[in-house]
């Protein structure tokens, strides 16, 4: 498991309960406003100074919330739900099969989310518009990339407990 995974882990800290929320598509989805909402946060002190802090203590805390606020989904065999049940398989360790058959593409994809989110960090403290769109076009399009492969961790799991 990489460093990024695991600290992210350990900043969730997230519960069986919250998994299972998490999963509900409202969830997954309400999440993809994160960066472009912590992005606009950050880039707002250009505007109202300190209380840009404010509206980044607020992104922090919608990140924390967010996957303890919905309800169970409805059903657990759509996207969003298998990205996440995958997401979470994949954080507890699956078995090293699945691992030999994903771990290139979740190492890569993984590092194309660091490197964009550096290129995005980079934009946001210099003000350089370019670098912030470009780096959060990247650091977004590889995670989501990311998160639809963890179906895939999902469904090769799964498929394993039906041929058992």
């Amino acid at each position: 498991m990489s460093l990024a995974f695991s600290i992210s882990r350990r900043l969730m800290s997230m519960d069986d309960t919250s998994w299972r929320r998490h999963a509900n598509p409202w969830s997954v989805y309400s999440r993809m406003t994160l960066l472009p909402l912590f992005a606009l946060a950050v880039w707002s002190r250009v505007w109202i100074g300190w209380w840009s802090l404010a509206a980044i203590a607020c992104v922090i805390a919608w990140t924390w919330l967010n996957p303890r606020l919905f309800q169970l989904p409805r059903h657990e065999d759509g996207w969003a739900a298998k990205a996440v049940q995958g997401e979470r398989i994949w954080l507890e360790g699956p078995p090293e099969a699945v691992v030999a058959r994903h771990e290139r593409a979740v190492v890569v994809l993984g590092s194309a989310t660091v490197i964009g989110t550096i290129v995005l960090g980079w934009g946001l403290v210099t003000l350089n518009l370019s670098a912030t769109i470009f780096g959060g076009i990247m650091a977004m399009g590889a995670k989501l990339w990311l998160v639809d492969r963890m179906t895939f961790v999902h469904d090769a799991i799964a498929s394993d407990h039906e041929r058992a």
